[in-house]
């Protein structure tokens, strides 16, 4: 199949990665980045582009797209690929608000008997501050819209509630007509589970768990995501049947109920809590990090599964899946999730021997590697154990130098 892959960040460089190795695919990628470039051609189209991507892939004769990013989903790239008979891994603009609002995602949940915090939405502080009292550290203050996994927001105090609220509602998230989701805040280990889907049926990827915070130890503010492991070493067997059973096909049956066909890829993010998983949010594509530690566990065809869950054909009982575990860290930029330097010079890629390195935020300046974003470079590593993982993760890192890098140390070893 000739597969165009849309996006241009480290989940999008584990998917061409994938499917470059899983079967015999000819790969595109818009707009792609320096690392997709040696394994398919690029084009530079970007994910907001919804007439190009459509046209793109017209021109090219693309048999397959899998969409990397949330934006053009919420958009409506897969509505428009499809009109032009074009099979689309991932989800139409209604299935898509499952991400582009977490208040109708709480609806659907509600409806469908699926278990989450308890919450309201507001669209003005007051009245938000009103619902927080001085509990604030009984909260989680949520964007209503697309936050770039950045959205989340855990108060210690109200002084701290009303000054996160007071820029959301200014317009920090993107305009006039804010709105914040209000919840409980949960307590247990939270894991994260992607399920490829076609309509009402799904099969589960192996769990996995990310790392939000930016400082060691789970302190700091949210990022994009600092680092995964999968699976986490405490998680049951049967906890992917489990969040199946009780959430993923719950959800899938309820959009079904209201006309909504869902083709791609569901990610829950669930606290494990002493009365089982229950649902933080949804997210309508792979997740990032996580993917880049889910993936290298796959050993089957996933441009076959993707072309079937896209088609809305069967898809197979379970994966073929490898033994062992996979952890992923992530290098980023000085000063990110705030303002970093760009175009700082990438060293010691040539010397890695036992890591995968999926490129995020870079870029070429003259036949030189360098940095172009917050999040650079995502390092994986497969081990026997999990400590074998991270020990094979950690020690292929420290090969790697940019001016200012940072990464956290502790991946994987909290929860």
């Amino acid at each position: 199949m000739t597969i165009l892959i849309v996006g241009s960040g480290g989940r999008e460089h584990a998917l061409a990665w994938a499917l470059s190795r899983s079967g015999d695919h000819s790969l595109i990628c818009a707009p792609g980045n320096p690392a997709m470039a040696e394994i398919g051609n690029l084009f530079p189209v970007k994910v907001s582009d919804i007439d190009g991507l459509v046209n793109l892939a017209v021109k090219e004769k693309i048999d397959l797209v899998v969409v990397g990013p949330e934006v053009p989903l919420v958009a409506g790239l897969a509505d428009e690929l499809r009109r032009k008979g074009i099979p689309c891994f991932g989800p139409g603009r209604d299935a898509a608000k499952l991400e582009g609002s977490k208040w109708f995602a709480k609806e659907i949940m509600e409806s469908a008997g699926v278990p989450t915090a308890r919450g309201k939405v507001f669209s003005d502080m007051a009245s938000a501050m009103k619902y927080i009292g001085e509990d604030a550290c009984r909260y989680v203050l949520k964007v209503d819209g697309l936050a770039a996994g950045k959205g989340v927001f855990l108060p210690d105090d109200s002084v701290e509630a009303g000054s996160i609220l007071e820029e959301l509602f200014a317009g920090r998230s993107g305009g006039s007509g804010v709105q914040v989701v209000i919840e409980e805040r949960l307590k247990g280990r939270e894991v994260s589970i992607l399920a490829i889907c076609s309509g009402e049926e799904c099969i589960i990827l192996p769990p996995s768990r990310d790392h939000k915070r930016l400082g060691e130890g789970d302190t700091g503010p949210n990022t994009g995501g600092m680092g995964a492991v999968c699976p986490p070493p405490e998680v049951e067997d049967d906890f992917g049947e489990i969040v199946r059973a009780r959430i993923i096909l719950p959800v899938l049956s309820e959009l079904a109920s209201r006309g909504i066909d869902y083709r791609g890829v569901l990610y829950a993010g669930l606290m494990v809590t002493d009365d089982g998983p229950i649902v933080l949010e949804f997210n309508v594509r792979f997740g990032d990090p996580e993917t880049q530690a889910v993936l290298p566990l796959v050993a089957d065809d996933l441009g076959e599964i993707f072309m079937s869950a896209a088609t809305g054909g069967a898809l197979p009982e379970h994966l073929a899946l490898l033994d062992g575990f996979c952890s992923c860290v992530v290098m980023a930029s000085g000063g990110y999730p705030g303002t970093y330097e760009k175009g700082l010079t990438i060293t010691g890629l040539d010397k890695i021997e036992d890591a995968v390195v999926f490129h995020a935020g870079t870029a070429m300046d003259n036949g030189r590697l360098v940095t172009g974003g917050g999040r650079v470079l995502s390092v994986a590593s497969m081990g026997v154990t999990l400590e074998d993982s991270l020990d094979r993760t950690y020690r292929e890192l420290e090969k790697i130098n940019f001016k200012g890098k940072y990464y956290r140390r502790d991946i994987g070893r909290t929860v």
